[in-house]
């Protein structure tokens, strides 16, 4: 068993959003990343995919989710979106932003829109 105290939590701030790594492999040894997200009012983020699964689940505020070429779906509290990978995506907060528990294998890597792939150091 392993605690992760909230000193111990990991955050990281990016324009758009602000992540904090509540576990992962770095982070209390889990094989499983969860993070929470903070999404900042009005914004959109950037277009990306994820090369596995992510399930969100939307806590507060408002939003909305455009996947591959979909139209939006909104976001509202109790909402829960299970993206597979690979699948382009790009959120949008509300007015008031959104807030949002994020559950994804820690293997998962990020590809923007042009091609660039990372592992999020959230998820690390």
């Amino acid at each position: 068993m392993n605690i992760v105290e909230p000193a111990d939590q990991r955050v990281t701030t990016t324009p758009n959003a602000t992540m904090t790594t509540l576990a992962s492999p770095t982070l209390g040894d889990s094989r499983l990343s969860l993070w929470q997200v903070e999404m900042n009012p009005g914004v959109t983020g950037p277009l990306h995919a994820f090369a596995e699964q992510v399930t969100w689940a939307i806590t507060g505020g408002s939003g909305t989710l455009t996947a591959d070429d979909a139209p939006p779906v909104p976001l509202s509290p109790g909402t829960t979106v299970v993206l597979d990978g690979g699948r382009m995506r790009q959120f949008t907060a509300g007015p008031d932003g959104f807030t949002a528990v994020v559950a994804a294998i820690p293997s998962v890597a990020t590809a923007a829109h042009d091609g660039a792939v990372t592992t999020p150091p959230w998820v690390a």
